[in-house]
């Protein structure tokens, strides 16, 4: 449901089909289908706000009867393209064989579609032509600059991040120290910012940043890179594997950053990266000031007056980095991200999330819908727990504490307080005496704090710290009657008693 929000998306934007399916990793034939539905089922971009995946998806994809049509076999087209080469065979005849083998084939018309546009793919050779606005290619250069601590003198190595419009050739040259997800996504918010503005996509090559799994067909984009993307409203349509002329203009930008910028930076020593990108920045400039002889105009007078007018503008807030996780909720209904765990809805116990990971929050999503929201905490192994996440029986026990079952037995009376004081100390751990407490403290609303608090007076006295002695003193009305001191007492006379003197 993600990638078909996407696609209706980018065909409002006025994508084609194939741009559209390179982007988001589907098939064209697959793509088109999706749109139909979706123009059957009258929907357009925007989509209705409370408009879930669950509903998406019935909308799209009603439940229907089985089809019982078969497929359309399919012609051997290598066999088709070979056949051709032979003296006097045409496609007629081809199509002909092909009917008597399957009567219910594709027609002769349909036929010569297919394979032409099978042919077509056969090792095509263009010129690549780069409307105004429409493509920024990405890369890194194969050189990298060495910077030196200037406390230990240790030698680290930058990387440099090639950024290059295609109509114009405009180039952004940045330092960064590694090619890791964070540094590649924010060395493009900030050759967005050097633009001015955003191109209709961005062309980049299949690093593990870029792409997840890299594939001549279905490349798998790095979810964080397709969140920043949408978030300028741009595609990202990487480069085939192992084919550089699909970036022919930025493996170029990189060979002239290594001639123009590079090599004139190869006797210096930097002991920063801030260091390293000052010295960079004016021979950036030079780069684009500079007045081709094949154009007679500089990088810079093209972008002025192809490429800028062209872009759409930036977002009012830069896109803030966030960290997209699959991650699965256990037994205690929470996910572990970074060594801590967060909570999700109990019922969603054992299911598969999304976790978008930012700098100060954690926010878990399902099916689309986020389902919680959480302060990020460093990696201590232990839990930020919702109480509205936890199931009532849960939710029951973490809502008694020491300190809250003191605070409710002091507001019935000092005697009350001391007794529940007594029943968690007798206790090996507090927790054990919570349920006697609670009892307890349930006996005000039926005998009245007073005669509560007189019984727990009476059972301190005789050192009985359990709720059935309790409730015997409240029921048999003991603790309105006053207690007798030993002196007060008769003498007990019996034959069976030995007496004190018995014992010297």
């Amino acid at each position: 449901m993600r990638k078909i929000r996407e696609a209706l998306r980018l065909s409002y934007e006025g994508l084609s089909t194939r741009m559209m399916a390179s982007s988001l990793a589907v098939g064209r034939t697959t793509l088109r289908e999706y749109l139909s539905r979706a123009r059957e089922a009258g929907l357009s971009w925007p989509l209705p706000g409370g408009l879930t995946d669950a509903d998406l998806e019935q909308l799209l994809f009603p439940r229907r009867p089985a089809n019982s049509c078969q497929p359309i076999p399919l012609p051997d087209w290598a066999y088709v393209h070979a056949e051709l080469r032979r003296q006097g065979v045409t496609l007629l005849l081809l199509w002909q064989e092909y009917r008597e083998v399957h009567p219910d084939g594709y027609g002769y018309s349909r036929y010569c579609e297919l394979y032409t546009r099978w042919e077509g793919k056969l090792s095509p050779v263009m010129r690549q032509r780069h409307p105004a606005g429409e493509r920024l290619f990405v890369d890194y250069a194969g050189h990298t600059v060495d910077v030196a601590c200037p406390e230990t003198g240790e030698i680290r190595t930058a990387q440099i991040f090639v950024a290059t419009l295609g109509a114009s050739s405009y180039t952004y040259v940045e330092a960064t120290w590694t090619q890791s997800l964070p540094d590649w996504i924010s060395s493009h918010v900030r050759a967005f910012g050097f633009f001015g503005g955003v191109p209709a996509q961005v062309v980049p090559d299949n690093l593990k940043a870029a792409v997840i799994k890299a594939c001549f067909y279905d490349p798998a984009i790095n979810r964080t890179y397709g969140d920043m993307a949408a978030h300028y409203d741009t595609a990202v349509v990487p480069a085939r594997p192992r084919k550089p002329k699909d970036k022919a203009k930025v493996e170029g930008a990189v060979l002239l950053a290594e001639r123009w910028i590079l090599a004139r930076l190869r006797n210096r020593t930097f002991f920063g990266l801030d260091e390293l990108n000052a010295a960079i920045r004016p021979l950036r400039d030079q780069l684009n000031d500079k007045v081709t002889r094949h154009l007679g105009a500089s990088r810079r007078a093209l972008f002025e007056d192809l490429d800028k007018p062209a872009l759409k503008p930036l977002p009012r807030e830069p896109y803030v980095f966030a960290e997209w996780k699959k991650c699965r909720a256990g037994l205690d209904y929470h996910v572990d991200i970074g060594r801590h765990y967060y909570s999700v809805p109990h019922p969603l116990l054992r299911q598969e999330f999304w976790a978008r990971i930012t700098a100060r929050t954690v926010e878990i999503y399902h099916k689309g819908q986020r389902v919680a929201a959480h302060q990020r905490t460093s990696g201590n192994r232990k839990h930020s727990t919702i109480r509205d996440h936890m199931p009532a029986n849960h939710r029951y026990r973490t809502d008694w504490t020491p300190e809250r079952i003191r605070t409710q037995a002091a507001r019935i009376g000092p005697n009350v307080e001391a007794f529940v004081e007594m029943v968690m100390r007798k206790r090996r751990h507090p927790e054990q005496g919570y349920r006697t407490c609670m009892g307890v403290l349930r006996l005000a609303k039926t005998f009245g704090a007073a005669r509560l608090d007189a019984a727990c007076e009476r059972a301190l006295h005789i050192n009985s710290y359990t709720y059935q002695s309790l409730h015997s003193i409240l029921k048999n009305g003991l603790d309105r009657t006053p207690r007798r001191r030993a002196t007060d007492e008769p003498a007990i006379t019996h034959s069976n008693i030995r007496g004190a003197d018995y014992f010297h």
